[in-house]
């Protein structure tokens, strides 16, 4: 931006000495050269006056009278009417500035001078002109750098401000600069941060109050599911009430990570190395019940070995969501199975239904968005939760439906 505003105001600054420049200086030019005639025919007129009246007084023209009457830094030239030429002086080398009279006699008279001084004069003249062209565009890159400066120190301060408020920092930076509109941006930007950060707070307060108020009837229900499981005698009780404490420990320890994640944002990132292997295998069993029920299977192919970068929990919770939609949603087998794709380390939830309609195919993370009468936020979470990890949810295929998480390996950030 700087070197633009330079470049512009130096572009400007020149145009306007063109036009004024050029014309100043052809105008004094002809002036100097008028002037320089206009003394040429004086001299004339008063050469020729003064050999009429010598003539008057002394007779005939001679060439010492002639030397005694022309201006000594001249060439004179005399045509009497008779033919005889008198001359006096140097003659003129190269081109000369000439002005003639006739005097009472029909003399021609002819005076020459040289045009140095002439062009001297013009070429002073052109000389200042230059000057002050050169003065001109110096204060105009001077003046072009100072408004730079003014303007381009407080637009990236503000590309600072606004960089940091997309970052979470909603502080008012209360940066004033003494340009009205960039003051105005400044201001909207300071109310922005305000209310953003209002907003955030009310979230996180809501966050919090939701999960205190789960905490307890999570922990209440815990103890029955335990319970049921100590007295039952009945094996498929007993395993229904496993699984489902199960799900009520990861509901518990998902609404003890909305308590901290306020910590978790202003701390950076929490991820680990998670065994992905060990994820699937927890998901098969914990998930094998709720399909056997309808009739159908989950199953893991094997053991990749594969370790990801990953916030804990995070991974179980979107693959929980994956097999829950693939169970409410699709039909068959449903497989669990993990590649390596490039950089990246992927989990892919394979089943055997109808998949997903075209017409859904580009809407199908979208928030709020369902095409079986659900809420629609369940893919929307689970991959904004992938991403929140540097990695990406996809729809690898729409029919039969494959959904791949695609996550970073290695060791964590």
């Amino acid at each position: 931006m700087r070197r633009r505003l330079l470049i512009s105001t130096l572009v400007v600054a020149l145009v306007s000495v063109i036009l004024l420049g050029i014309p100043l200086g052809i105008v004094g030019t002809k002036l100097i050269r008028g002037e320089a005639q206009t003394r040429m025919n004086r001299e004339v007129t008063q050469l020729v006056s003064a050999i009429d009246a010598s003539r008057n007084t002394s007779g005939p023209l001679t060439a010492g009278v002639l030397r005694q009457l022309a201006p000594s830094d001249r060439y004179v030239v005399v045509r009497e009417e008779s033919g005889t030429t008198l001359s006096f002086g140097l003659p003129v080398s190269g081109r000369a500035e000439t002005a003639a009279g006739v005097d009472a006699h029909d003399d021609r008279v002819s005076v020459y001078a040289s045009q140095d001084a002439t062009n001297n004069d013009v070429a002073t003249v052109w000389i200042g002109i230059g000057a002050f062209a050169i003065i001109a565009l110096a204060a105009a890159a001077e003046l072009a750098r100072q408004q730079a400066k003014r303007l381009g120190g407080p637009l990236e301060d503000l590309a600072v401000g606004a960089e940091a408020l997309g970052a979470g920092d909603t502080r008012p930076r209360h940066h004033r600069y003494g340009v009205a509109e960039l003051d105005k941006v400044a201001d909207v930007l300071d109310r922005s941060a305000e209310r953003i950060g209002r907003l955030l707070a009310a979230e996180r307060e809501l966050a919090a109050d939701a999960s205190h108020q789960l905490r307890t009837p999570l922990t209440a229900l815990s103890i029955r599911l335990e319970e049921i499981v100590e007295r039952t005698t009945e094996p498929a009780v007993r395993e229904e009430a496993v699984a489902a404490l199960v799900q009520a420990e990861r509901l518990g320890a998902v609404v003890a990570s909305l308590l901290v994640e306020h910590r978790r944002t202003s701390r950076g990132s929490s991820a680990v190395l998670v065994d992905v292997d060990e994820v699937l295998k927890q998901q098969c069993v914990e998930w094998a019940p709720a399909f056997r029920r309808v009739g159908r299977a989950i199953n893991c192919p094997g053991s990749t070995g594969l370790q990801v970068s990953t916030t804990p929990g995070v991974l179980a919770q979107v693959v929980a969501m994956l097999v829950d939609n693939a169970l409410q949603h699709g039909a068959g087998t449903v497989r669990l199975i993990t590649r390596h794709a490039g950089d990246h380390a992927v989990v892919e939830v394979h089943d055997e239904g109808q998949g997903v309609p075209d017409a859904l195919v580009p809407h199908i993370f979208e928030r709020s968005f369902s095409g079986a009468r659900s809420t629609g936020l369940g893919l929307a979470l689970a991959r904004d939760l992938v991403a929140a990890d540097g990695g990406r949810l996809e729809l690898a295929q729409a029919r039969p439906p494959i959904f791949a998480i695609f996550l970073p390996p290695g060791q964590p950030a």
